[in-house]
């Protein structure tokens, strides 16, 4: 018996040693330790032996229990080692490699005409204010002098939400009205209020969306005359030392008088291209004196105070600025596009 476990300790211990796999371990182990393996009827075997012989022999059997399960778990942490290694191996980063360049992202050209814009606006005493983008129909409307039925709203074709009551603002003057009901009776009023306004439109120069910069002067003895010159030394510092503006007449219920404000075209300069249509001329903004109305809207008496405001588009600005023909780009993600300013 006892040459009969040396012999099975000898093949056991060959077979563990010749194992590669887990999945071969488990095998071994199963053809000896399992339910009907070899050493475990062995073991079932002893008590057919007499006692003194079953007590030494079942000694040695287990021996040979704890030897086998010790040696199974030691070769297979060990396959597990070897199998970690050649991972490794494999999914080796060579950090002597150079590394995959990041591609840095780029400003859109929107971002950058606003920017400079404001600063343009901030170097005349302008402050920077903004407001909410769903905006109630008195802001947007009413206290703009365009009450209920007043063919001005159907120009600007608006998105409404909640039964009318409130709608995404179609112009940033809405600002104008909070902030002067935020500052009056208080003078000077020197202000810009910048964001995205939306419209019912869609096409090669107009969007749903699209960004809008309105300002707004009020003190005592404001005359058209300040608002020319502001509007000068804008397009000269926005388009170019050499623009020159015009005014034309137009309406607006919240100015009075109002006008359309053109530049000098920037890709002919004045001269007469296929941009301006040969006219030499680019509308750039609109603009006029603040209607009675508003002043007092917003907290003002026309009597002793006066204004001017102006609107301009900066998809506007920057398409003429840039020379692009089609707004659409702008909202397309294409760095290509982008990644030229």
């Amino acid at each position: 018996m006892d040459e009969d476990l040396t012999l099975l300790e000898k093949e056991a211990l060959q077979e563990v040693a010749a194992a590669e796999t887990e999945e071969e371990l488990e095998d071994v182990r199963v053809r000896w330790l399992g339910r009907k393996g070899r050493l475990t009827g062995v073991l079932r075997s002893l008590a057919e032996l007499p006692a003194p012989l079953r007590k030494s022999m079942g000694q040695k059997a287990n021996d040979l229990k704890r030897l086998l399960e010790g040696e199974l778990e030691r070769r297979r942490q060990e396959v597990r080692r070897q199998r970690e290694r050649e991972k490794m191996a494999r999914e080796r980063v060579d950090v002597t490699l150079p590394g995959v360049p990041l591609r840095l992202g780029h400003r859109h050209p929107l971002l950058l005409v606003l920017e400079e814009i404001e600063a343009i606006f901030r170097s005349m005493g302008f402050e920077v204010a903004h407001g909410p983008e769903v905006e109630t129909d008195l802001y947007n409307f009413a206290l703009l002098n365009i009450p209920e039925g007043h063919p001005a709203r159907d120009m600007q074709d608006t998105f409404y939400v909640e039964d009318g009551r409130w709608l995404l603002r179609t112009q940033t003057s809405p600002v104008q009205v909070r902030f002067m009901q935020s500052r009056a009776p208080q003078l000077p009023v020197r202000m810009i209020a910048p964001g995205r306004v939306y419209r019912r439109d869609d096409d090669a120069t107009h969007s749903p969306m699209f960004h809008q910069v309105e300002g707004l002067v009020v003190d005592e003895g404001i005359h058209f005359g300040h608002l020319r010159w502001t509007l000068e030394e804008f397009a000269r510092r926005m388009l170019g030392e050499k623009t020159k503006i015009r005014l034309r007449p137009s309406y607006f219920p919240f100015t009075e008088p109002s006008a359309e404000v053109d530049a000098t075209c920037s890709v002919c300069g004045g001269k007469g291209c296929a941009t301006c249509k040969g006219t030499g001329w680019l509308e750039i903004l609109g603009a006029g004196m603040v209607h009675p109305v508003v002043l007092q809207n917003g907290g003002y008496d026309p009597e002793k105070v006066s204004g001017f405001a102006f609107g301009l588009g900066v998809e506007r600005i920057t398409m003429i600025k840039y020379g692009i023909e089609d707004l659409r780009l702008f909202f397309q993600n294409d760095p290509r596009f982008v990644g030229q300013f």
